[in-house]
């Protein structure tokens, strides 16, 4: 089988074209551009079949485990794909240690170090328990999602694009100093005891939840992460589609609770905004999927 490979604007990408035996998959292809570009490794390519000019329909994207004939149309002989360069990629469970590692590390530095004088706060500073608390709930909350990341996240993308790193590290990690700073300023005033008791054990609480909702979402994929589109049923997905923003959103409202800061609420309206996004999206997905 002959496969011609053109860029979006109709240009020729491999002159010539590939010649592939005709029970080559996506996969086979995307190799193949591979060798030849050396530049554009498998997971930089998005592959498409061609669109008719002036047409408002999306274009197929190959899937890398499905033959190249299915999508001939007919002709077992020829088939023409685009290409479309994705740029740097990386995999997603680096994207996610290094978007967590940051807060896991730098929260302590505000507890644990004397930074507040470079601020110019000179005086001797008192630690309240509410400040220990918060550390250990907030080091706990980092370390379980890097725990999660490797040992319980299944991907339905192997990788994401390089620039997301730096944008989501940005957001974590600002957010991360900004609430450390505030929390453990020597001038905090702490809530009371019964408040930071009911905040920290709502937030536990939510934080296992959370946890479980992973497992649940785990089991829908195989370990390569197929399995496509599927309701998730069961415990708090009986009741919301996307239980794990639900229990997340939640865990934060608890740590707020406990800690009462500007700082702390300004990140749960920004969180709660994107993954209310996100589960909207979802919803309408499986909407159309399972109509």
């Amino acid at each position: 089988m002959k496969v011609n490979i053109v860029s979006r604007s109709g240009r020729e990408f491999i002159k010539g074209g590939l010649e592939l035996n005709d029970s080559a998959t996506v996969a086979d292809l995307q190799e193949a551009i591979h060798k030849r570009t050396k530049k554009f490794y498998p997971s930089r390519q998005r592959l498409t079949l061609p669109v008719q000019p002036g047409s408002k329909e999306r274009p197929v994207v190959l899937h890398y485990k499905k033959s190249l004939k299915e999508y001939s149309d007919g002709n077992q002989n020829t088939l023409t794909v685009v290409f479309k360069d994705l740029g740097p990629q990386v995999s997603y469970r680096t994207l996610f240690f290094f978007e967590y590692l940051g807060p896991l590390l730098l929260y302590p530095v505000f507890y644990y170090f004397p930074v507040y004088q470079f601020f110019g706060y000179k005086g001797e500073r008192v630690i309240h328990p509410v400040q220990t608390y918060a550390l250990y709930y907030w080091c706990f909350h980092y370390f379980k999602r890097i725990m999660e990341t490797f040992f319980v996240h299944r991907f339905s993308h192997a990788t994401s694009p390089l620039s997301n790193v730096f944008r989501n590290c940005a957001y974590y990690w600002t957010f991360g100093s900004y609430i450390a700073y505030y929390v453990n300023h020597p001038l905090y005033t702490p809530v009371s005891d019964l408040q930071m008791k009911i905040g920290f054990g709502f937030g536990i609480v939510c934080q296992l939840a959370n946890f479980y909702c992973h497992i649940i979402l785990k089991n829908l994929r195989s370990a390569d992460g197929s399995g496509g589109y599927q309701i998730p049923r069961g415990f708090l997905f009986n009741i919301v589609t996307c239980a794990n923003y639900t229990t997340e959103i939640y865990q934060w409202l608890g740590f707020n609770i406990a800690t009462q800061t500007v700082a702390g609420y300004v990140f749960l309206v920004v969180a709660t905004s994107i993954m209310t996004n996100w589960a909207l999206a979802k919803h309408r997905r499986l909407r159309k999927v399972f109509p």
